[in-house]
């Protein structure tokens, strides 16, 4: 059951994350992420009623509101990385966040497991042959989503820092993580409400969004939602470290329906580079 949990959770973040990408190459990015925080939050609330979440002591407030300041910069630069680059590159660079929490606990003093050490250096030579056709301005938007990547990378990996800290690590409760991702959505939608007031009457900026475009939006919230909920039911099981690795390949569904629908051809080089980058990963999220 855990399996299938962050199996299903892996399909509905890659699937969020195209649709993100894709809604984001002819909507502002403030108006899809604007949509996108606003349903899922709208889908966590009854969520964490029903298993009694609201009842949770409340030391995720802090660190959830800051967890979700930075995942929204975080998303932000990752759906215009995805507009404007090609997301076969992209998806497989942001996922390279996980490599953060890692850094941070070699400078605890921890020291890294084999597969942790094997899982770097393999994401690292990954991400080098993936991106340099990009670099050389042969590939679609040149450096710049490379760079929204990176960035977006840093912030998914302080999010996944920030996010073990509010829901109390290993032995937080399914109650408690909820809670930090309903702070979270919190804390990113009221920001995002501020900015496009100011923005909309003082710079003349469009939202964009017309009735067609909202079953897209919709379902950009609902699959992030559910990703969440599947990713959370499976990391209560005493199988965490295979979950970790099976929700960590999502890029794969999003470089999958890019190839689908978008008809990204990647070059030989850049293939195995994105494959690489993909093993880095779950070497990294299963250690």
């Amino acid at each position: 059951m855990a399996a299938l949990s962050a199996l299903l959770a892996a399909l509905l973040w890659g699937t969020a994350d195209y649709l993100g990408g894709t809604a984001a190459r002819r909507l502002p990015v403030i108006s899809v992420l604007g949509a996108q925080q606003l349903i899922a939050l709208l889908g966590l609330v009854p969520l964490a009623a029903v298993i009694g979440a609201f009842d949770e002591p409340q030391a995720y407030v802090l660190p959830g509101i800051f967890a979700g300041l930075t995942g929204m910069v975080a998303l932000g630069a990752f759906y215009r990385a995805l507009a404007i680059g090609t997301m076969g590159v992209v998806a497989p660079i942001a996922a390279l966040g996980v490599v953060v929490p890692i850094a941070l606990s070699l400078l605890d003093g921890e020291r890294p497991g084999p597969a942790q050490l094997v899982g770097m250096a393999v994401a690292v030579v990954g991400v080098v042959l993936a991106s340099g056709p990009e670099l050389s301005g042969r590939g679609r938007g040149g450096a710049v989503p490379l760079l929204l990547a990176g960035l977006a990378a840093l912030g998914f990996g302080a999010v996944l820092v920030l996010v073990a800290e509010a829901s109390g690590g290993e032995e937080g409760s399914l109650g408690a993580i909820v809670m930090t991702l309903l702070t979270m959505r919190l804390a990113s939608v009221c920001v995002l409400t501020v900015l496009l007031l100011a923005l909309l009457p003082s710079r003349g900026v469009e939202i964009g969004v017309r009735r067609g475009d909202l079953p897209v939006l919709v379902a950009i919230g609902v699959f992030d939602v559910g990703a969440n909920g599947a990713y959370a039911l499976a990391s209560q099981s005493d199988l965490v470290s295979v979950s970790a690795v099976l929700a960590s390949l999502y890029p794969v569904a999003t470089v999958l329906l890019a190839r689908r629908f978008q008809a990204e051809l990647l070059g030989g080089v850049q293939l195995v580079g994105v494959a690489l980058a993909l093993i880095g990963v779950v070497l990294l999220a299963g250690s």
